[in-house]
């Protein structure tokens, strides 16, 4: 991995391990000795976000979550997250969502179970932080790591995806357009999120790929959300299932393990494959711990 690229992902693995504190741009210029004005190109060049829009974003979704998961008072969820005062919060949440934190939390999900708005939480906790940075090029290679697969039966899923046909070297940036796009508008519409981002491959051809870019929720929502958001039942049964431990780079050769495998084991592709990035460059900004579990349904 470039040394800037590095830097970056550890100055925000720090910033949101300080959710009570603002930290201006100054505070982190000098947190990774460079300019202001240094640091907020690279910041951008990576992220995709200055780094003012990206903190903001980072702790109204975590604070959103909150609402709907726990019943604190508003005040308290607005200091957890790093907001001076409660007006200051209202006014912040009001023009990210469309609506004050008090008719938020009084819609509430479109699921109502308390269990469902837990889980909702815990993915918006995991997947905030930097949902445009999956598939991310390391410009390194990590050792090799025994790959271990299994068949398992999952369920069925609801989710919410976008989908679009673009050359293999290009996933990584649609993933980084469409996944904070899907994940905004859950999040706006209260749609209850039920597990990390993923990326479903129905079609892979030499040079193109069909992919599928989206969140699992915990039912359809009542109203087709259009612009580009499809609402997708990914069918339960049977897969093959691998955890991948490392930089994204050889996420292809353990694809090509478990294709081996189910080959070796007498089955035969069942359905589109797709892989679920279970941890967020944002929070570990070492690429050797990076999971991305990959799924090849099987008959």
């Amino acid at each position: 991995m470039a040394a800037s690229t590095r830097e970056i992902l550890r100055l925000v693995a720090h910033v949101n391990g300080r959710r009570q504190e603002h930290l201006p741009l100054s505070v982190m210029a000098a947190l990774v000795h460079r300019s202001p004005f240094d640091l907020h190109r690279r910041f951008r060049g990576l992220i995709g976000e200055t780094p003012k829009s990206y903190t903001s974003r980072v702790r109204l979704a975590r604070a959103a979550a909150d609402l709907l998961s726990t019943d604190r008072l508003i005040s308290l969820v607005a200091f957890d997250h790093g907001f001076a005062s409660h007006e200051v919060f209202s006014r912040a949440f009001t023009r990210h969502f469309g609506r004050s934190p008090r008719a938020y939390r009084a819609r509430g999900l479109h699921v109502d179970d308390d269990r469902i708005a837990g889980v909702h939480a815990a993915v918006v906790e995991s997947a905030a932080p930097c949902l445009g940075l999956y598939r991310l090029a390391t410009t390194g290679r990590s050792t090799d790591v025994p790959v271990e697969i299994a068949v398992k039966d999952l369920p069925a899923a609801h989710a919410l995806v976008m989908r679009r046909r673009v050359s293999r070297d290009a996933i990584a940036e649609m993933l980084g357009e469409s996944l904070p796009t899907v994940f905004a508008y859950a999040q706006r519409q209260g749609l209850a999120m039920t597990g990390p981002p993923f990326a479903r491959y129905p079609e892979l051809g030499m040079g193109s790929a069909l992919v599928e870019a989206g969140v699992t929720i915990a039912a359809p929502p009542a109203d087709d959300p259009g612009d580009g958001i499809q609402v997708l039942l990914i069918p339960g049964g049977r897969a093959a299932v691998a955890l991948h431990r490392g930089p994204y780079e050889r996420l292809a050769e353990t694809h090509q393990a478990v294709e081996a495998f189910i080959h070796a084991e007498g089955l035969s592709a069942a359905g589109p494959p797709w892989e679920t990035y279970l941890t967020d460059p944002g929070e570990r900004p070492d690429p050797e711990t990076w999971e991305t579990e990959i799924v090849h349904p099987v008959r």
